[in-house]
């Protein structure tokens, strides 16, 4: 049974929660609980770029607000080990030497290989798991198991002077979950009881209606499927779902079938999973990648990354034929299990058109379902809002449209409306001891892109430029005076780039360097100011060709003295 709270505190000093990231957005989740000089902070998420980031790897949050107070920040504390969730850790352990990093079995193992590979030596991975009670300062953390995608996904009570803080972490209610443990009602109706000042919870599906099905329906979709099929069977979902993963070898042990671990992310993610006793098989049942063809192909399922479409994913280069191991061919059965992630719905469809071209029949979400979300619907959201009877409401990881709805269904169960706060990252709210609370003075949280192996070096203006070059190309006017005179010295030469193929006889390039000439050819003295130079070059040039084009490319003048 949870121990009771502390004593209130004295009421001189808030608590505060800031969101780093996942409000407003789907991915990069970080939240900052800070009470005087001590913060936790529970989990340090990633996101992966949209169309318009050009070059970015990844987006992690920009942590500015706790590199200031790097000596108050005690811990991190993560629920489960999802990217959205953890992903951010290499690139923001560095800021915090000797912090320590809490985790549930499963996510320390896959963590384990995550820092090890990014060489972070001073960050201890220490164990939290559901049912621990642990003391951080003025803070104790309570985690509680929560049903998703991944197994040991945990919330996590924070019990702090002020009161009780309840954080959902990613959830569903799955009273079926393949692994056997079962949500934990009595923890958060014993919290509950007791009262619970602010409740942050999972904002993903507020839009469904419903429940979201059970984890166990998807194994009955895979054997209804296998049953009728002569050949192979590939399924391509997350690495990190080592639900499905057992319910694919569940399904393949129901008919006789060997099973194949393809691509790095999920035969790394196997293994751990395997290792920890999270996954349950014959050891006769796994057939190495490389002995592949020495299987039957009704006798083999394949179990793949590229559910999304990623250009290199295992599930991508065997639709193109460039796998080593793997060439789809006439007569087998690929079956995506997931839905694509907005923005990723291109890559999906390009893949199954060259699964398809390639003789292959392709089961995917707009055919059959062989997929569950991972995240409550409304009805499981309801009812965790009346298991915790929050005083005030935080709707969290997820887009504005969904904050809002998630609020709708906080004050259908009895929440204040004035007590539900739809933020966005960077709004602290702060919680005081007489009960009261109210929005602070927003605090720096923003995108920190990732390219390559730098981290922060690329920022708004360089993206700017990017677009500006991807959208219009650029025009480079090379321009050769003389020191003395300032006269022009020779043909000025243009270089262009995604604009016109930059033929000298282009009419457009011809004018072009004709107004060029008429720019720089001043009477008098010769110009000193070079900058000036540029400076007419440039914007003559702009003029001219958004006259003729209706375009404007990046025009970069070049003026070399001789």
């Amino acid at each position: 049974m949870p121990k009771q709270p502390p004593s209130e505190g004295s009421g001189d000093q808030p608590l505060r929660i800031i969101p780093l990231g996942g409000v407003g957005e789907i991915g990069k989740n970080m939240y900052v609980i800070e009470y005087g000089d001590d913060i936790v902070v529970i989990d340090c998420g990633l996101m992966f770029p949209d169309e318009e980031m050009f070059g970015i790897d990844l987006v992690v949050p920009d942590v500015a607000y706790l590199r200031e107070r790097r000596e108050n920040v005690k811990a991190f504390l993560i629920t489960h080990a999802h990217e959205d969730h953890v992903g951010g850790l290499p690139y923001i352990l560095p800021n915090f030497p000797g912090v320590p990093v809490y985790a549930s079995t499963l996510a320390r193992g896959l963590l384990g290989i995550k820092i090890k590979e990014h060489k972070l030596t001073s960050n201890p991975l220490l164990p939290l798991d559901p049912g621990d009670h642990l003391e951080i300062g003025p803070f104790t953390a309570m985690p509680f198991r929560v049903g998703h995608s991944i197994p040991d996904a945990m919330g996590i009570a924070l019990r702090t002077p002020v009161g009780t803080i309840v954080h959902t972490g990613d959830f569903k209610v799955d009273h079926t979950p393949v692994d056997g443990k079962l949500f934990d009602f009595a923890v958060l109706g014993q919290l509950g009881a007791e009262g619970v000042l602010c409740l942050l919870s999972d904002s993903t599906r507020a839009e469904s209606p419903g429940y979201t099905p059970s984890e166990r329906t998807v194994g009955e979709a895979f054997r209804e499927i296998m049953e009728p099929l002569d050949g192979r069977v590939i399924v391509a979902t997350f690495a990190s779902n080592i639900a499905r993963i057992q319910q694919v070898l569940d399904a393949a042990a129901t008919f006789d079938r060997k099973v194949s671990v393809i691509g790095r992310s999920m035969e790394q993610n196997f293994r751990i999973a395997a290792d920890l006793d999270y996954l349950r098989y014959a050891p006769d049942q796994i057939v190495a990648k490389d002995k592949i063809g020495e299987v039957p192909s009704g006798q083999l399922v394949v179990a793949t990354t590229g559910s999304q479409g990623e250009p290199m994913s295992g599930l991508a280069r065997m639709a193109n034929r460039d796998h080593r191991f793997v060439e789809i061919e006439p007569g087998d059965t690929v079956i995506l299990s997931a839905s694509p992630i907005p923005g990723n719905e291109e890559y999906v469809a390009r893949t199954i058109d060259n699964l398809f071209k390639a003789g292959a029949n392709v089961i995917y979400h707009a055919i059959r379902h062989a997929h569950v979300s991972g995240h409550a619907s409304q009805e499981e959201l309801k009812l965790m809002l009346n298991l915790t009877r929050p005083k005030y409401f935080m709707p969290i990881h997820g887009e504005f449209r969904m904050q809002v709805h998630h609020g709708r269904l906080a004050v259908e169960t009895g929440v204040a409306p004035e007590n539900v706060f739809i933020i966005e990252n960077g709004t602290p709210i702060e919680f005081w001891a007489d009960g009261s609370a109210r929005r602070g003075q927003p605090v720096q949280a923003g995108y920190v892109f990732v390219d390559g192996l730098s981290v922060g070096d690329v920022g708004e203006i360089v993206l700017r430029d990017r677009r500006a070059l991807a959208s219009d190309g650029m025009f480079m006017v090379v321009v050769t005076v003389d020191k003395q005179t300032g006269k022009v010295v020779g043909r000025p030469e243009i270089i262009t780039r995604g604009f016109v193929h930059g033929n000298e006889q282009d009419p457009i390039i011809d004018e072009a360097i004709r107004r060029v000439m008429e720019a720089v050819e001043h009477p008098g003295d010769h110009i000193s100011e070079i900058a000036l130079l540029k400076s007419q070059i440039k914007d003559g040039v702009s003029r001219f060709l958004f006259e003729q084009t209706k375009r404007r490319p990046m025009v970069f003048p070049v003026v070399v003295e001789v």
